[in-house]
């Protein structure tokens, strides 16, 4: 049995960017923990209330619950505002996770992601996954999330994929799963619809030979 750690900036980036591979761990037995890194109203009050934050959590909780999620985890470090909050301040807070479950795969957003949260979440992760001692996160893997991983700035590195898992006999999962945030899915041909999550499937699985995909960046494998 695996332990999977899902490290999401806010609330539905765990699954926008790899809630099918989420459902394939689950149904192979492995244990599945998600941790949302922030609380918007803590950062921006002005543009996201506490009672949109906490139907929005609400939302996750219920989507990672019909996906069969073992323990969903929420921090309150402000959104949209971490690129100006202390980086050591989430690491410290995500270490003592990583101390506690010992993860054999952890799930990262991109650092090219054009939203500043999910830069400040993937190095602090980053660090918090060291490999000291006995506790050696094995496989360390950048999930793509529509909406932000599309926009890479043409300074930065753009994400390209080097590890793909196939979904194709759980994407429905992650489509139902999705549905649980209807105060987040767009319409199409916005980025953040069922239709562009889907498309993108069928894309990363054409470029592999399969039905459906997601794609990951390979940050760490570790072979024992």
């Amino acid at each position: 049995m695996n332990r999977v750690v899902v490290v999401a900036p806010h609330a539905d980036d765990e699954i926008i960017g790899c809630g099918a591979t989420i459902a394939r761990h689950i149904k192979a037995g492995d244990e599945v923990t998600i941790v949302i890194a922030t609380n918007a109203s803590a950062g921006a009050p002005e543009l996201y209330s506490a009672d949109q934050v906490k139907n929005t959590r609400s939302e996750a909780i219920a989507a990672h619950q019909f996906l069969g999620v073992k323990e969903t985890l929420f921090l309150e470090f402000p959104a949209p505002a971490l690129n100006a909050f202390p980086e050591f301040k989430i690491s410290l807070e995500i270490s003592k996770i990583f101390q506690k479950i010992n993860p054999t795969h952890l799930y990262l957003p991109h650092p090219g992601d054009i939203h500043q949260d999910h830069k400040a979440v993937y190095r602090a992760s980053l660090v918090a996954a060291r490999p000291q001692g006995e506790n050696k996160i094995l496989n360390i893997y950048c999930y793509e999330t529509l909406s932000e991983t599309e926009w890479t700035p043409m300074q930065e590195k753009a994400f390209v994929p080097n590890h793909f898992v196939d979904v194709t006999d759980v994407f429905s999962k992650k489509a139902e799963a999705m549905k649980f945030f209807d105060s987040q899915i767009k319409k199409f041909p916005h980025s953040r619809s069922l239709e562009a999550f889907e498309a993108l499937a069928m894309y990363r699985g054409a470029t592999v030979g399969v039905e459906r995909a997601e794609a990951f960046v390979v940050e760490r494998q570790l072979v024992l």
